[in-house]
């Protein structure tokens, strides 16, 4: 059995990588955000916006996690790189 220490170091490590993803997440966006203006697109595209709820909400189910408390995380992500676009 695994002592308390070890697996807090795992959690931290799985945090590092959480943070490194939604670092490359809002390198993504804000060339996105890049290509709106260029474009002259608004920066909110409800659309997509509703497919990657969606999409995160299925893919909880199938990884028996509460599709209610991702999609709270994910308004949250899509709220903080919709603002990188700006």
């Amino acid at each position: 059995m695994e002592d308390v220490a070890v697996l807090r170091e795992k959690v931290d490590a799985v945090d590092d990588q959480i943070l490194r993803d939604l670092v490359q997440r809002v390198k993504i966006c804000r060339a996105i955000g890049d290509l709106k203006k260029q474009q002259s697109k608004p920066v909110h595209d409800i659309h997509r916006e509703t497919e990657v709820i969606k999409r995160v909400r299925e893919r909880a189910e199938m990884l028996k996690l509460d599709p209610e408390k991702i999609e709270r995380i994910y308004r949250e992500i899509v709220n903080m790189c919709s603002s990188v676009q700006q």
